[in-house]
């Protein structure tokens, strides 16, 4: 798998396009790095990020890991715990800090400390 095309092709196809896409990096062998800007049409109708958007670029910063993990192989999302702590707001950028913690021959285990950082 070419590296340098590995966050387009995971990070800006399919769902995630529709609501902004998010820019992927790879830290070190175990550790990613993703982030997003909230837009206007993120939010729910209190004017904060929708929990379901919040859910869906975890998921695919935690998947897009996975998949760089497993060279590439076509992954699914089992089971997703989301701790909601605070609200972010247009304009925002959300970092995920994504590790993995295990890899066996059928399963990925991704630990996500999600951070929020204000513009």
């Amino acid at each position: 798998m070419n590296n340098s095309n590995f966050a387009s092709e995971v990070t800006k196809k399919g769902f995630i396009n529709h609501i902004g896409g998010i820019d992927f990096k790879k830290v070190s062998e175990n550790t990613f790095e993703f982030n997003v800007t909230v837009k206007n049409y993120n939010l729910n109708s209190g004017g904060i990020s929708h929990g379901g958007y919040i859910a869906a670029i975890l998921d695919n910063g935690m998947g897009s890991a996975a998949y760089h993990v497993i060279d590439g192989k076509r992954c699914v999302t089992i089971a997703l715990d989301i701790k909601f702590i605070s609200a972010s707001k247009e304009g925002d950028v959300l970092i995920g800090k994504v590790k993995i913690s295990k890899k066996t021959n059928s399963l990925v285990f991704v630990v996500l400390n999600y951070l929020k950082k204000q513009i």
